[in-house]
């Protein structure tokens, strides 16, 4: 019972994490596009007024007349709609989710003893855990220095888009070095939530609270504070479409479990970021169809560096001369899958914590087995399961798995 109850109480808490980040990114979506279409206004009225820009909209059978000022408002209402409560709820919730599924269980989840680096493989439960955190904390830190040092003013944003993207490869080289590739991709679409969400909460909002109270003073605001208000803005709509695919790859292990992980992650980073400067200039009435184009290419490439190994005819011969493939039977698949996988992935669960089979996958029969053939030799062979290889699968058990036709 106590399992179920973390189950679903896991349930709701990820229903919680991806209404609020649907809440957040559909309004910071809206926000840029509206930002990026307006036009200068035609009226003298709304000239004398401060009007900076206009847009007439049509939606759900009304119409709209959006009108932003930068500082000078001629009035300034009390019922201001602000916009962080969605960003600070989507942080909360997902770095409880981490919490729970990730830093609770950090020797299954993190820890990745087959890592090239040594002292990342013996890495203790403990410390795998506070550095995952680490990387968080010091992704903020460091992203956010990157923006004073080299754009304090906001006016150089190219050197500062080059630098951020050299620091999320960074951050996606090492993650793939230290923690299990699954952990590494969130780890790193944590980074980037992160650094969004700390800029709504250490300098959008703060910003836009100074400019109000000095409106309300009736002092000119510092042009600063909306610069940077809008510098931060648009970082985290380039940030958006990288983070939720992140956010998604667990579902599909040929990503994380590749040899390429790191290039592979950073890739899908660079092209969810093309993809959105498409959608970003339409919003200027700018139609430059290389961005969709460099961003579908990227994926081409991903999906060369994702597909999975194809056996080839010089498998070792065994003693009577048999190769391992054609000495590979069904049934002995299936007693290594019943010693080393069943534990998590039977109608109820013998591992503590897990109340069902994880994403649904029974293999407590033949049937079961060969329906899920071809996942159970990509996650096998790759070594990304058994997690953690909490049951010691051997070389050997690997290797009949990799080689057994699946038929």
């Amino acid at each position: 019972m106590d399992a179920y109850l973390i189950e679903f109480g896991n349930l709701l808490l990820r229903w919680l994490h991806v209404v609020a980040a649907i809440a957040w990114i559909g309004e910071s979506i809206y926000f840029v596009m509206l930002d990026n279409s307006l036009h200068p206004p035609q009226s003298d009225e709304s000239k004398k007024r401060g009007v900076f820009g206009e847009l007439w909209s049509v939606h759900g059978g009304g119409f709209y007349h959006d009108q932003k000022y930068l500082t000078n408002p001629t009035e300034l209402p009390d019922d201001l709609h602000w916009s962080f409560w969605k960003a600070y709820t989507t942080w909360l919730s997902g770095f409880a989710l981490f919490a729970v599924l990730y830093l609770a269980k950090p020797s299954f989840y993190l820890v990745d003893t087959a890592s090239s680096w040594p002292w990342a493989a013996a890495l203790a439960g403990w410390q795998a855990s506070l550095i995952a955190v680490l990387f968080l904390v010091a992704g903020w830190i460091i992203y956010d220095q990157l923006c004073r040092r080299i754009s304090p003013n906001m006016e150089n944003d190219g050197a500062l888009s080059a630098a951020v993207a050299v620091m999320m490869v960074l951050v996606a080289y090492l993650s793939c070095h230290i923690f299990q590739g699954r952990a590494a991709f969130l780890i790193t679409g944590a980074v980037m939530a992160t650094s969004m969400s700390a800029n709504v909460f250490f300098w959008i909002i703060p910003g836009q609270r100074r400019m109000v109270n000095a409106l309300k003073s009736g002092l000119t605001p510092d042009p600063l504070d909306g610069k940077r208000g809008k510098q931060r803005s648009v970082h985290n709509t380039y940030f958006t479409l990288p983070v939720v695919f992140l956010m998604l790859s667990n579902h599909y292990s040929f990503t994380f479990s590749s040899p390429y992980d790191w290039i592979i992650m950073s890739l899908f980073i660079f092209s969810g970021a093309a993809i959105r400067q498409y959608f970003v200039l339409r919003h200027m009435g700018q139609n430059k169809p290389m961005y969709p184009a460099i961003g579908i290419l990227l994926l081409v490439v991903i999906a060369w560096l994702a597909k999975p190994t194809v056996p080839t005819d010089a498998t070792p011969a065994l003693s009577n001369g048999a190769t391992v493939a054609e000495a590979t039977t069904t049934a002995q698949v299936v007693a290594i899958v019943h010693a080393r996988c069943i534990e998590c992935h039977s109608a109820k669960p013998s591992q503590p914590g897990f109340a069902s089979a994880p994403a649904g996958i029974l293999l407590e029969t033949e049937q079961e087995v060969l329906a899920h053939a071809a996942l159970i030799k990509q996650v096998v062979a790759s070594g990304y399961m058994p997690l953690g290889n909490m049951t010691k699968m051997t070389d050997a058990e690997r290797e009949r798995i990799g080689a057994w036709p699946g038929e």
